[in-house]
């Protein structure tokens, strides 16, 4: 049921705090536990937190980056508990459990957590399709990172526990955007494959002479979080990568014309 999920923890400091996600983890029946460069793993004080959740920190994957982590994710939502520079699409923890629980029955998904006291990058935060808050006091919403995955965790468990009481048919329902009465046709692209994009797109504004790599001012970053939302299919993809192709070689023809 929850194969396809997987809890992201990012540079995380203290080893207890791995050992009590582990046991969040395990206690709404998740098992997937990927630690990106954790700054002390394996650790006695991350088993001794498990508390029963040990098997979780055994089969735990330790990556160096983000990206790594991620990469075969066709939904990846980080968790921010403030807003940004430029907006980005933002779920409470109710709408990423639910939204989470669907697509997971189709691909991959990753929950993305930070490091306990600054969160998540800009730059990470930028690698994720959607923003995930968990609506908690305004005079004292601090949240422990073991604390908020626990309650993400719960909010999946929750959603897919009501969605079995709900009628089921025989019939396969194609796989749909993240959007009311959208259904997809084609398969949606992964992580890694985006990151491929983002660096084709950037590569061809540059050489068609559209962006100053010295002056880029926001613009990567508001093209990566429009087709953040948009979410490509794989036939988008590849157009998109044709039409990048298709400049940079103008571009090239342009800059041969111009010497003769």
């Amino acid at each position: 049921m929850f194969s396809n999920i997987r809890v992201v923890m990012v540079n995380t400091s203290l080893p207890a705090n791995i050992g009590a996600a582990a046991r969040a983890l395990k206690t709404m029946g998740l098992g997937n536990l990927v630690l990106v460069d954790p700054q002390m793993f394996p650790n006695a004080d991350a088993t001794a937190l498990a508390s029963g959740a040990s098997d979780i920190l055994h089969r735990a994957r330790v990556v160096p980056t983000l990206q790594d982590a991620i990469a075969d994710c066709k939904l990846v939502i980080g968790a921010s508990a403030r807003s940004r520079t430029i907006p980005w699409s933002m779920l409470d923890s109710r709408q990423a459990g639910e939204l989470v629980r669907t697509e997971s029955e189709r691909h991959p998904v990753a929950l993305v957590f930070g490091r306990e006291d600054r969160g998540l990058t800009n730059e990470e935060l930028q690698q994720c399709h959607y923003h995930v808050y968990i609506p908690s006091d305004s005079e004292y919403g601090v949240l422990n990172v073991a604390a908020a995955i626990q309650v993400i965790c719960y909010e999946v468990r929750m959603a897919h526990l009501i969605a079995e009481n709900r009628p089921t048919t025989d019939i396969v329902q194609p796989a749909s955007m993240p959007l009311p009465h959208a259904p997809w046709d084609e398969e949606l692209v992964n992580a890694e494959d985006m990151e491929g994009f983002y660096q084709h797109f950037e590569a061809a504004m540059v050489e068609s002479g559209f962006l100053d790599p010295d002056n880029p001012r926001q613009m990567p970053v508001r093209v990566r979080r429009m087709f953040n939302r948009m979410r490509l299919d794989r036939l988008e993809y590849n157009l998109w990568r044709g039409i990048f192709r298709q400049m940079q070689a103008m571009a090239a023809e342009i800059a041969r014309a111009s010497k003769k």
